[in-house]
This record gives structure tokens, sequence and C-alpha cells, in this order.
């Protein structure tokens, strides 16, 4: 019996209840590798916070959860490192306001890293942060979802241009922290433009379009038959179809989503649900 992942997006839950996991770890792996400042948009439900999860499990993380995974044989090429992880998707600003929202998270990052702050403020204390958890060696940064606190404002114009000036503040400090950052990775919605939320991080590398990582989130074909295929066999017996019909059903319904004009790719939170 197959178990899907249904709104989990932590990879050690899926990988340690025996979820289905489609292996994106190839390119996981290829983002992990290099030093590097990545932009990565894609719609919600796409598979961006599993991604984001991925990455932090791989830096410092249990190793037992990628045995079977393309990434396996390539796990020692990966150092571990610290990582810092913020999903702006946890954070209760609607209740808090943004700014002490931030703060909060930062607190706790820094409590459960050992930190005692000495400074005040948000650019101060996620640089201070950055600073003395890469005291060793450069850090991972992860941030899910940099925008939620725009797009969540989008029929409150005047609390979204507030928040978008604080998430300015917060998205200049890496810029000049580049000696502690290894990797940065930022997942979103939607693409801002580098005059305003990153005017001061200009040199982040956009992905988003890049055909490299077209199908880095999503299902592809291929995927879809390499994984569901039992189960679209048991649906084809259930509605009396054929097998080869049934792919077109769900094809027509589910595979509509393309970044390189070439690969088209299934929505996996619609796709899992369905089956």
């Amino acid at each position: 019996m197959l178990y899907y992942p249904i709104g989990k997006q932590e990879f050690g839950v899926i990988r340690r209840n025996d979820f289905v996991y489609v292996d994106k770890t190839q390119w996981v792996f290829r983002i992990a590798k290099r030093t590097a400042q990545y932009f990565f948009a894609r719609p919600r439900r796409f598979g961006k916070s599993l991604l984001i999860s991925t990455l932090k499990e791989l830096f410092s993380g249990d190793r037992v959860l990628f045995q079977g995974l393309w990434i396996e044989p390539h796990l020692g090429e990966i150092e571990r490192r610290s990582v810092f992880h913020l999903s702006f998707n946890m954070l209760i600003y609607r209740q808090l306001g943004l700014e002490r929202a931030i703060l909060q998270e930062l607190e706790l990052i820094a409590a459960k890293e050992g930190i005692e702050l000495e400074t005040e403020g948000i650019p101060s204390v996620f640089r201070e942060i950055i600073r003395k958890m890469a005291a060793e060696k450069p850090i991972a940064i992860l941030i899910d979802e940099y925008d939620k606190p725009i797009i969540d404002y989008l029929d409150e114009i005047d609390q979204a241009n507030a928040n978008r000036e604080i998430l300015k503040s917060f998205y200049s400090v890496p810029k000049g922290s580049e000696e502690y950052i290894h990797l940065l990775f930022i997942t979103g919605v939607s693409k801002f433009s580098k005059v305003s939320i990153f005017s001061d991080l200009n040199h982040l590398e956009d992905i988003s379009l890049d055909s490299e990582f077209s199908t880095m989130a999503g299902f592809t074909q291929e995927e879809v038959k390499t994984w569901f295929d039992e189960r679209i066999g048991e649906i084809a017996l259930e509605t009396s179809m054929s097998r080869e019909e049934t792919y077109e059903k769900i094809r027509r319904y589910y595979n509509g989503y393309t970044w390189d004009l070439k690969q088209h790719l299934y929505n996996p939170f619609s796709l899992l649900s369905f089956f």
C-alpha cells in the first residue's frame, strides 16, 4: 500500500514514515554543492518547502534518510554545515506584526544555536547570527515563502508596502555577509523587482526559468509513470478504462505547468490528492 505525503513538507517525516518520495535529490545535490545565492519561484503547493527541507537535512540531518536515493553515492561530496532556516509561512505576523514576528524567530534561532545576542533590530541581529553560526565554516541560509507577508496583504496596500520595507531591511543583510555564506536559497511565489525588496541583494541568481532546474519541483510524466504506475492501474480498473486512457485523462487534468516549454509538470499536491 502506498502512503501519499499530502501536505507533508518535511523530508525527514516523509522518509522516516515510508511516504512516497519522488526522488529530486540530483537537483538538490547541484544546489548544495555550489557556493551560490539562488532565487526560485513556483506556485503554491508545488514542492518548494520540501526542497528547502531536503537541503536542510542534507547539510545537517541524518544521512540514513538519503539511502536508496540518487544522491546516496555522492553524500561524501557535501560537507555538513550549520543551517539558518526561516519559513515566512510559519511566522505569526498577523498577530504580532511582521517586525516583531521576524525578531521573535531570529531570537528562537539564536537560542537553538546557543547564541547570546548582543545587538538589537532585525538587520543587526540577523547579521550577528550569521557571523556566529559561521564561526567554523560558511553556513547555508534557507528562506521559504519570502514574499508571503506581501502576498497576504495585496488588498491592504499600505500594510503590504510597510511589510515590504521591513523585508527589504532583512534581505539587505546577506549581501554584506557573503564570506560567511556557502549557500543562500530563497523561494517564493512571485518575483518582485530587484529595485524593491532585493535592491541590496541584486546579485541573486534567479533559476526560476533556468532549464537546468525546470523539473526540480513538480512531477514529470516520466516520474508519474515511475512512482505511480501501480495506482494508475488500479484507477483504470476502478473506472473501466484502459491504462492508456487513464494516463491521458490524468494528464489533461493535472499536467499543465512548464518553465522551459519542453517539460510539462504536474502539481504534486493536486495529483497526490487525486490518488
